[in-house]
């Protein structure tokens, strides 16, 4: 049977926009994960057409524990534009989310197109520099609870990042040490060996994903390379700092009040 996938793309694209939660689409209208990323490229079209830029792609499920709970083999990832860039010690309004949360991870910046698969020895050559960064996920599903191919369709809960300053030191990215704070307490703690055991494996699988697709990825582009711990929620006034040992930190300060807090 023929799933008209474009209703999907525009009500994903409007409960983005205007901060709304849906139902899962899954549980009423099945597709698979090909069609999730047919309804994924469809909905960021919709903020193409409106004037948004691709800056780049953030990669998901970067842990082998979360592959297996989640019954993949392979990393998913999703798209970055413009609009989700936030300011580096800037203020969060979390007027434009649904029920945020922060994430920190490495972001790369590629100086050469990827367009074709590499290996961990081609990667770094392909990288101009690294920083550290937090996203801000935040599905458009009620609840926070998606299937695989929910969250994919959802552009992987994408909604915001926040990049740190630049380093061209690749040297130490194996095994950072990666510590999260929320007004100044310790919230979260780990190291960049929990992205796929090292982060330069994710550029590795999105060379390979891009490739699948039919897709170069342009010089100039950011990679968020995956989550280095679990991620926080984020509320009203919080502080958040993430620093990654070698690399510095960024931070920010929330103000307004996320859409699923509203009464």
């Amino acid at each position: 049977m023929n799933l008209d996938l474009a209703p999907i793309a525009s009500a994903l694209d409007q409960a983005a926009r205007k901060a709304r939660a849906l139902p899962q689409f899954s549980r009423h209208t099945p597709f698979n994960l090909e069609q999730a990323y047919q309804i994924q490229r469809a909905s960021m079209a919709h903020r193409y057409a409106d004037g948004e830029r691709m800056i780049g792609l953030k990669l998901g499920f970067t842990s082998r524990a979360k592959m297996q709970q989640m019954g993949v083999d392979s990393l998913i990832w999703g798209w970055l534009t413009d609009a989700m860039l936030e300011e580096d010690g800037g203020q969060l309004n979390l007027d434009r989310y649904i029920h945020p949360r922060a994430e920190p991870e490495l972001c790369f910046l590629t100086r050469r197109a990827i367009d074709r698969p590499l290996t961990q020895l081609e990667a770094v050559d392909y990288l101009e520099a690294v920083a550290p960064a937090i996203e801000i996920i935040d599905s458009r599903y009620e609840a926070f609870k998606f299937s695989l191919e929910d969250v994919v369709a959802d552009n992987c809960s994408s909604a915001g990042l926040v990049v740190g300053p630049w380093s061209r030191d690749f040297s130490t990215l194996a095994n950072a040490g990666v510590l999260m704070r929320l007004d100044g307490a310790l919230v979260e703690a780990g190291s960049t060996a929990a992205i796929l055991g090292h982060p330069l494996r994710s550029l590795v699988h999105a060379s390979q994903l891009l490739a699948r697709a039919d897709i170069s990825l342009p010089a100039g582009s950011l990679i968020m390379a995956g989550a280095a711990t679990a991620a926080v929620a984020l509320t009203p006034g919080a502080q958040l700092t993430v620093e990654i040992n070698g690399y510095g930190e960024c931070a920010f300060t929330c103000s307004g009040q996320a859409q699923g807090e509203r009464s």
